[in-house]
């Protein structure tokens, strides 16, 4: 309860900050319109794209499981701001009550839990997400939305524990990014060769342990500047 309430109000708030508030309403402080199932499936695709889907090129590739996971990161991200938006327009509760009802969904179980497992193919992997994106526009149900999520990172080895620990990460990398640029199209998104996500993952896995705050300055300290 408490990772997932945590997610939710960082995700609220950096909503607010970016968007600026009652963006909940489906407009940015910019005028831009937001669409939050948009994002989603596009995000999937970039998703199923990290799989060695296509019959005519590189056909003996291996699935790129570390942005995978970034993939689904980033639809979380999106998937709750959808959440967050329905819940206040709708009033149907408060973002605890959103955390709640997350975690007392039967799926919550499985995605709770740290077992791996490893008894689906590739086909079936992207099969999953291609439910999840007909779920998000043929059942207009963010409860539903949200099971299909679980069960598909659940599928896809991603438990709540590695999730919340990349969502901090990317969370304060879309705070960085914002800091530095991303809006106006001046941020810097290759460092060094390296994209920004892989720079982030290397970090948290060199420091397990590491805070906010100190993530943010080590983002810092490596940012190429000019």
């Amino acid at each position: 309860m408490n990772k997932i309430l945590e997610m939710l109000k960082l995700q609220q708030q950096l909503n607010d900050e970016t968007n600026g508030l009652n963006w909940e309403n489906g407009i940015t402080k910019n005028g831009k319109i937001i669409d939050w199932k948009r994002c989603i499936y596009l995000e999937a695709g970039e998703l199923i794209d990290s799989y060695p889907w296509k019959h005519w090129k590189d056909i003996n590739a291996k699935p790129d499981y570390e942005n995978i996971k970034i993939e689904l990161v980033d639809i979380w991200h999106f998937i709750m701001s959808e959440a967050l938006r329905v819940y206040k327009t709708k009033n149907l509760g408060s973002i605890e009550d959103i955390a709640y009802m997350i975690v007392n969904l039967s799926q919550f179980n499985n995605f709770n839990s740290d077992d791996i497992k490893d008894n689906l193919d590739i086909y079936q992997e992207m099969a999953l997400v291609e439910e999840m994106i007909a779920v998000l526009f043929c059942k207009d149900s963010i409860h539903e939305l949200i099971k299909s999520f679980l069960i598909t990172s659940s599928s896809l080895n991603l438990k709540l524990s590695e999730l919340y620990r990349l969502y901090i990460g990317k969370n304060i990398l879309n705070r960085f990014r914002q800091d530095n640029g991303y809006k106006d199209g001046t941020y810097i998104k290759i460092w060094n060769g390296e994209e920004d996500n892989a720079i982030m993952q290397n970090i948290l896995d060199r420091h397990s342990d590491i805070k906010p705050n100190e993530l943010y300055n080590k983002l810092e300290k490596l940012y190429p500047k000019g």
